[in-house]
């Protein structure tokens, strides 16, 4: 959460008159609303009559302590943050504290920095709970069928769900990969009249063209070599229920034939048998290809692309969901921890601001393997940017390498000599240090390696290729 989006404000409780003004003074230059008091009683009143987002509080102060407001506050609904300050001698009351419901402490005297720093990341982990408080409320503890969202796009998706599922129409999914096309078919199924059925899902990309129509049909026995007994196919198994086809540009032309005959009457063949099978199955399919394109390209049958897309649902990357990524990514972190068993309590600010800036390519799946790896690495408690994958970390050193693959790749392309592995590490050190205009210590960083490692690679003479 930035500084200035704080819709409440912060309530300083210290009886020292001097300290007490001075962190006003430091929160308020910080863009922060800021009213204080002199005691434990004086705060309850106050936080009776203003919406307060976090309490500063001394823990030793005449009458009630630190710790009897922190106890009292409990019952205060919402629950503001609470940071307690407390003297070097009294550490132990502070873990007390955080075991009693404290979200931080600090240690006289205060650094103002570390103040600073506690203030924000205590208002951003609050701000994050309360979106995943606020949506639970709407979608219950799992979202909607297991998709966590609630950016105008997924709105607009879950909507397109519950129309669709009152058809009963074959369905076409459409999103990129790691976008949760499964997902999606399931909840088409859930709110559909077929829920009390089966749902079955199949990978076409994930089985052998000259298995596929053994797998989808079934066959009887000794219907080909090794066939040894009947097996009833995946249209079969879900009758009465919904099959996802998933990559369903994978599937073989010949295969899409035969698709498109079942979409037409329901009626199947299993490999080997003379009759024909009345099922009733919706079919459901998902690709992240453009099927019009594959249509064009004649990879994908035009006839069974217009039976499909009558009802086409497209999923939104993550990129384009907004906020939706800071709600999934508390999520994934309550997530990991019930998994990991680890007890991580947030993420930092910079590190929330890497994934926000990220363009996820990979969607909710590279969200989500991120922070399954950020909260087992994570030591401190928290997810900050050391325990995000490198290509968050350094972006601009990923942007450098696919340039200069690119640059390596055309030049082969066209006939030019492939340089020796000395040139290009020369060559990728002299990109980098263009794109930071020639700061050594950025490109060092960006690099992975020390200043002395890069200064002593550039004073290296340039090596022609062949030599020894």
């Amino acid at each position: 959460m930035k500084q200035n989006e704080t819709t409440g404000s912060i309530l300083v409780v210290e009886d020292d008159q001097a300290l007490r003004e001075l962190l006003v003074d430091e929160l308020q230059d910080a863009g922060y609303i800021v009213h204080s008091v002199a005691e434990a009683e004086a705060a309850i009143s106050h936080l009776k009559n203003q919406p307060t987002e976090l309490v500063v509080s001394d823990l030793r102060l005449p009458g009630a302590s630190g710790l009897d407001l922190l106890l009292a506050l409990r019952e205060h609904s919402p629950r503001p943050g609470f940071i307690m300050i407390t003297a070097f001698g009294t550490v132990e009351q502070a873990v007390d504290a955080l075991q009693k419901g404290a979200d931080d402490f600090l240690t006289k005297p205060i650094k103002l920095d570390h103040l600073r720093i506690s203030v924000e990341r205590v208002l951003q982990r609050r701000h994050l709970q309360e979106e995943v408080s606020r949506y639970r409320k709407l979608f219950g503890d799992n979202g909607f069928h297991g998709m966590i969202g609630q950016s105008e796009a997924m709105r607009r998706l879950y909507d397109t769900i519950r129309m669709v599922a009152r058809a009963d129409g074959p369905v076409l999914i459409t999103g990129e990969s790691g976008t949760g096309k499964e997902l999606v078919a399931r909840a088409v199924h859930e709110e559909s009249s077929r829920a009390e059925g089966p749902f079955v899902a199949v990978n076409c990309a994930g089985i052998p063209p000259e298995l596929l129509e053994s797998e989808l049909f079934g066959h009887t026995a000794n219907a080909f070599t090794g066939a040894q007994q009947a097996r009833k196919g995946l249209f079969a198994e879900a009758h009465k229920g919904s099959l996802l086809l998933d990559e369903i540009g994978e599937m073989p032309m010949e295969m899409q034939a035969k698709l498109l005959r079942i979409l037409q009457d329901g009626r199947i063949r299993p490999i080997g048998s003379n009759r024909e099978e009345q099922l009733d199955v919706r079919i459901i399919a998902a690709t992240n290809r453009d099927l019009e394109e594959e249509v064009r390209d004649k990879r994908f049958r035009e006839d069974l692309y217009f039976r499909l897309e009558t009802f086409t649902i497209a999923i939104p990357a993550l990129r384009d969901r907004g906020e939706d990524v800071e709600l999934l990514t508390i999520h994934l972190i309550n997530e990991f921890n019930l998994k990991l068993q680890r007890d991580i309590q947030g993420i930092s600010n910079d590190a929330l601001e890497l994934i926000r800036q990220h363009n996820f390519p990979g969607n909710v799946r590279e969200l989500s393997s991120a922070i399954e790896r950020a909260v087992t690495f994570s030591r401190d408690g928290e997810i900050t940017v050391q325990d995000l994958p490198e290509r968050m970390r350094n972006p601009d050193r990923q942007a450098t390498e696919h340039r200069l693959s690119s640059e390596l790749l055309n030049e082969a392309l066209g006939g030019g000599r492939l340089p020796s592995l000395s040139e290009l590490e020369k060559r990728y050190i002299d990109l980098v240090l263009e794109q930071h205009d020639g700061n050594k210590r950025k490109a060092a960083d960006t690099l992975g390696i020390g200043r002395r490692t890069l200064y002593r690679r550039l004073d290296e003479p340039d090596q022609e290729a062949g030599t020894e």
